[in-house]
């Protein structure tokens, strides 16, 4: 006598019917367990990055793929402070911060009245806060402090030198931001709020490592022939 015949569709879902009852069954008699296999803990999820660490991790492969796309190619371990300050005047073309030379009829004028055809530049600020994620992001990926290149004493004289250079040119002075003392009037809060530094309306805000902006271009950057 033969076995009536069955299709694979038929015991394919006979199977699914007869997975869901072991699963139902485990769920009763070990509940503790299943709870613990369809619910991931706290510790294992994944948290979502900050938008500062996301830009620093674009801002970190950008450089990376600078260094290769270079002219020789760059390895990390050989970049120095002058390699940055190379990087630094490279990303002068993808900025938006309009520079007046010292021919222009309206350099120190914060607001010129007609355009021009001065140069757009990273500002300053952006600059500075690339930097500073930069440094961080070397040391985080295993570089150490003292070797650190984004830490070096010509970064920061190059950094001076175009603060120094835009606000003579844009007219803007960098101050430092007064602290507010405790206790004091309203009028006092009001007087320190004034003296606060004028912030960039380029493409970048000030701060050491906690500017949001970021400065990616949207291509791979081109190959660039070493001058050192």
């Amino acid at each position: 006598m033969h076995a009536p015949p069955y299709d694979a569709l038929y015991c394919c879902n006979k199977i699914s019917e007869l997975s869901i009852l072991i699963d139902t069954c485990r769920a009763l008699l070990c509940p503790s367990v299943h709870n613990q296999k369809l619910v991931p803990s706290p510790a294992t999820a994944t948290q979502p990055l900050s938008r500062y660490e996301s830009q620093k991790r674009r801002d970190w492969n950008t450089f990376l793929q600078y260094l290769k796309n270079h002219k020789p190619p760059l390895a990390l371990a050989r970049c120095s402070g002058a390699h940055v300050i190379e990087f630094l005047k490279y990303l002068d073309q993808f900025g938006k911060t309009k520079v007046h030379v010292t021919g222009c009829p309206y350099f120190g004028y914060p607001n010129p009245p007609a355009p021009c055809t001065c140069p757009l530049r990273q500002a300053w600020g952006s600059l500075d806060a690339l930097i500073g994620r930069l440094r961080a992001a070397y040391e985080e990926n295993g570089g150490q402090p003292e070797s650190n290149p984004f830490g070096a004493r010509a970064v920061r004289i190059y950094l001076r030198e175009v603060k120094d250079s835009q606000a003579k040119a844009r007219g803007i002075p960098y101050e430092k931001k007064k602290r507010k003392r405790p206790g004091g009037s309203t009028s006092n809060a009001a007087a320190t709020a004034a003296n606060m530094s004028v912030v960039d309306d380029g493409d970048g805000g000030g701060g050491g490592g906690g500017g949001t902006s970021g400065i990616s271009s949207n291509s791979d950057p081109a190959p660039v022939t070493s001058t050192l």
